[in-house]
């Protein structure tokens, strides 16, 4: 993910929070699980920087023939 501060003052912390969906068979969204990680922070004002982050669900989440989406991304910082 790309992180951009379109401000003027750097980011100096904040969080990215992933809401990964569990996805029955037939298509049915049976729970969501949240998760959040650190930003990339310090983010110069102005700047971008890209971070890789890896969601991981536990298994028993996620019965055989289901699989998981991670539908929503959401970042705050200060």
């Amino acid at each position: 993910m790309t992180f951009t501060n379109t401000g003027t003052t750097a980011a100096r912390s904040g969080t990215v929070g992933f809401a990964t969906h569990v996805i029955g068979a037939l298509g049915v969204d049976w729970a969501t699980v949240t998760t959040t990680q650190p930003l990339p922070a310090p983010i110069a004002g102005g700047s971008s920087k890209t971070q890789t982050y890896t969601v991981c669900v536990e298994a028993w989440r996620v019965p055989l023939g289901m699989h998981v989406e991670t539908r929503n991304v959401s970042a705050s910082w200060n």
